[in-house]
């Protein structure tokens, strides 16, 4: 990760160096160098105030989890997915803690909630690190979880359908499967991919020093029986048949999933006896402290990002790619989305609503449909990288960049063949 920040800032300062010396004084214009500086300190600036208004919302679903933890929830929807979830993550037992928020992550995901599964996330994260020997060091279960969490399968992507929506779409929903298409085929990557590199990308003691060993979770906490299996696939096969109803009432389901989602945690939490406010206040509470962690590694990347966006150097990697992507049903528009999107999640979703309001695209054009699509489909995998390891103190990643970014390109070359199979 250091060599990628540090290669992001070095071309972007030679760019931008070059640009400075060709550079003829306007009235108005600043210099391109004045223009990146002024683009770093905002984003800096940008970091902490993201990191702050992420308190808000992680401090809800923090003391929802906590309510839903404290009733017992994790462990009951921890059983009912164990067939996939143990197979998936053998070095995780299936009722430890964060087999649990690695499930609400994904869950939100599915939703398209990502304000939602990033505080999941995180407390998936902190809880993975208990079982991690080799502290610093990303473990196979960390790595994986981060890999698909980058490319997780959505079945209602909401942000992208409210903004298609305000756009004027006749179709505002149309790219729910699309996004489930593409998703599909990139969670596939990411899994497949981040499995392969356990074996190029071993953990050794010789890394961070002698590996410590850790009680695992299996005698740490109460072997319950699990459901019988019978179960774990009728829910599966329930949550697969409720795909074609959100594909046709997407639109009008969306507005209901977090007031529902609030008061079935809450309600779950009454049924099981939970003191709700003290529970909620409990978890909520945990949120300032953890927006407080992963700031430094906010302004980081968020500082990187912009300096390569005012540089000029995305645009000049951009033009070159377009002449080569276009014929192939990737036009500069995309290319410029799929990069935005693995860098800069805000960036991106502007980009997006430009493009859906420029009359000469609009959103039910093809490049309409493939850049609502790709926000759908694809992650900020450098900020999921910075504030999920952040908040974990991971410093060797291993290959969870590389199944993250394969993950990404699949997920685009995906939202191409859907959006052309539509179109």
């Amino acid at each position: 990760m250091s060599l990628i920040f540090f290669a992001i800032v070095l071309i972007a300062f030679i760019v931008a160096g070059v640009r400075e010396i060709a550079w003829v004084a306007g009235a108005d214009a600043k210099s391109p160098m004045q223009a990146m500086a002024d683009a770093m300190l905002g984003a800096a600036d940008t970091s902490v105030t993201l990191a702050i208004g992420l308190v808000g919302v992680m401090a809800l679903f923090l003391g929802l989890m906590k309510v839903a933890e404290k009733g017992g929830l994790l462990v009951v929807i921890a059983r009912l997915v164990r067939p996939l979830m143990v197979r998936l993550f053998p070095d995780v037992p299936a009722e430890h803690p964060a087999m649990g928020a690695m499930i609400l992550n994904m869950s939100a995901n599915v939703l398209g909630l990502g304000n939602a599964a990033t505080p999941f996330g995180i407390r998936a994260m902190e809880e993975l690190d208990k079982l991690n020997p080799v502290k610093g060091t990303a473990s196979n279960a960390m790595v994986l979880f981060l890999a698909i969490n980058t490319a997780s399968v959505t079945v209602l992507p909401t942000g992208v359908i409210a903004l298609r929506a305000a756009a004027g779409s006749t179709d505002p929903a149309g790219v729910i499967p699309t996004t489930l298409f593409a998703t599909l085929i990139a969670t596939a990557v990411a899994i497949l991919v981040a499995k392969l590199g356990q074996r190029w990308w071993p953990v050794t003691a010789g890394e961070v020093g002698e590996i410590k060993p850790v009680e695992t979770a299996a005698a740490a906490i109460e072997d319950v029986r699990s459901y019988p299996e019978w179960a774990s696939y009728l829910t599966l096969f329930g949550i697969v048949a409720l795909i074609p109803l959100t594909v046709v009432f997407g639109r009008t389901i969306s507005p209901w999933i977090v007031p529902s989602l609030m008061v079935l945690m809450l309600g779950f939490g009454i049924l099981r006896r939970v003191n709700i406010y003290e529970a909620f206040v409990e978890g909520a509470r945990e949120a300032f402290t953890i927006a407080l962690r992963i700031i430094p590694y906010l302004v980081a990347i968020l500082v990187a990002v912009a300096m390569f966006r005012t540089s000029g150097a995305l645009e000049m990697l951009i033009g070159p790619l377009a002449k080569l992507t276009a014929p192939l049903g990737l036009p500069a528009e995309a290319l410029t989305m799929t990069l935005l999107r693995m860098l800069s999640g805000s960036g991106a979703f502007g980009y997006l609503a430009s493009m859906l309001n420029d009359p000469a695209i609009g959103p039910d054009s093809y490049t309409g449909y493939l850049v609502s699509t790709i926000q759908g489909s694809t992650e900020t995998t450098f900020y999921v990288l910075a504030v999920y390891f952040g908040a974990v103190g991971i410093k060797r990643i291993r290959h969870a960049l590389v199944a993250g970014l394969l993950a990404d390109v699949a997920g685009v070359i995906a939202s191409a063949v859907a959006v052309w199979l539509m179109i």
